[in-house]
């Protein structure tokens, strides 16, 4: 069984929503590393930066960051279409995936904690960091948006890893908001993904209130 590591409202989401498409049998441990307790300490023990989503595999491998759990699930399974089976598609799939590691998380981090990413920076400095970082954390999904078109899914006829990928790291990051007046079809394009069941069951339990 694959022990998924994360909590409500978080990056683990499409982790969690993979699994599902997946078949994969699983159990979840709440943790995180804002959240004291059991499960952190638990997961301090099997990643160091106790980032989430973190897995632990059936042979005890651990894998942490979230496109490498997404691509190895894809691998993993391939009958669940998390990645695409055609060379072509699949290269795009995987592209997409480090796209939003690279530069739409790494911007989160920086919106979370300027004070890491600066020496001495007062309260003014570090809310002047956050707003440029918004920006470009902006421009980053509308270039995205621009060059992963969906049809009908951003891997192609079936939802796959992209799709999950974007839909929860666009959602808890704040950065639909913008997306609807910037690239509103996109946006539409993200809530269909939603709609589909497995996404919209496992989204009810980590945004019940959306």
């Amino acid at each position: 069984m694959i022990v998924l590591y994360g909590t409500q409202g978080s990056g683990a989401a499409a982790v969690e929503a993979a699994l599902e498409i997946a078949g994969a049998p699983y159990r979840v441990v709440d943790a995180a590393s804002w959240k004291p307790g059991p499960g952190q300490d638990e997961l301090r023990r099997v990643s160091a930066l106790a980032q989430i989503p973190t897995v632990v595999l059936p042979d005890g491998g651990v894998l942490t960051e979230s496109a490498a759990i997404l691509i190895h699930l894809g691998e993993r399974f391939p009958e669940s279409g998390l990645l695409p089976r055609e060379v072509g598609p699949r290269a795009q799939a995987i592209r997409g995936l480090v796209y939003i590691a690279a530069n739409c998380y790494a911007a989160i981090g920086v919106i979370d904690y300027p004070e890491r990413f600066c020496t001495d920076a007062d309260e003014a400095l570090r809310e002047r960091i956050r707003a440029g970082t918004r920006a470009r954390l902006h421009e980053l999904w509308a270039l995205f948006a621009d060059t992963f078109p969906a049809s009908p899914f951003l891997g192609g006829e079936r939802v796959g890893a992209l799709d999950l990928h974007a839909c929860v790291v666009s959602k808890w990051s704040g950065a639909r908001k913008h997306l609807t007046r910037s690239r509103p079809a996109f946006h539409a394009v993200l809530e269909r993904f939603e709609a589909h069941p497995v996404v919209a069951r496992v989204f009810a339990r980590h945004w019940p209130a959306t």
